[in-house]
């Protein structure tokens, strides 16, 4: 049922908040079905595909906020491509250091990393932008937005979902011109998707790269 309801807002033509009244209509409606007794079979048979609901939802809406549907879903296009670029910058950043094995870093312990990683994904899904800011490079304070965040996570889905898991955490030093950062690595299982997120922070703890996919 989830991923029917999931399947049809995808392919509907509106901002996300509309989407969200969409998804809790039709989770109301299927949920409603599914208590009188209709198996999920029948209930799509009855309803109609993903495509063809999304299609009748399509025709009730206006010229004007399909257009700006495309023009978000073009610019979440582009941030993916900057992402891309940011991606190729950072791999030849990071093909330049040295690696410790946190077992053996002078800077940083397996603990505090883990312990800073758990805190920056409970507040990345608290959307407490103010104290992520708090806690990160002057660099990163400027990107730790509602905005920047939210079109980083609609681009992988629309609806993460409670989060239900944190996998183990994985630590690594890096050294590059007498600086040192680590890096932390762990993957989060939320209801409707999981995501694997790319932490680093400088010798002061605070955070100085996210990465997340």
């Amino acid at each position: 049922a989830k991923s029917y309801v999931n399947k049809t807002v995808r392919k509907i033509k509106c901002g996300g908040d509309r989407k969200k009244e969409i998804r809790k209509e039709l989770t109301a409606d299927v949920n409603d079905r599914i208590r009188k007794g209709e198996s999920i079979e029948y209930i799509i048979r009855k309803m109609g595909s993903p495509k063809e609901i999304a299609d009748s939802f399509n025709e009730n809406i206006s010229a004007k906020e399909k257009k700006m549907y495309t023009w978000k879903r073009g610019l979440a296009v582009l941030i993916s491509i900057a992402v891309c670029a940011l991606l190729i910058a950072a791999a030849m950043y990071w093909f330049v250091p040295d690696y410790v094995d946190i077992e053996d870093s002078e800077y940083f312990s397996q603990a505090e990393v883990e312990a800073a990683a758990e805190n920056t994904i409970e507040l990345l899904d608290n959307e407490d932008y103010a104290a992520l800011q708090e806690n990160a490079t002057g660099e990163m304070q400027s990107v730790l937005t509602k905005e920047t965040i939210g079109e980083a996570k609609m681009s992988i889905a629309d609806d993460w979902g409670t989060r239900q898991s944190i996998g183990s955490i994985y630590v690594l030093e890096a050294i590059q011109r007498g600086s040192h950062y680590v890096m932390a690595q762990v993957t989060v299982g939320y209801e409707n998707v999981s995501v694997t997120y790319t932490l680093t922070y400088d010798e002061d703890m605070q955070l100085a790269g996210l990465y997340i996919k």
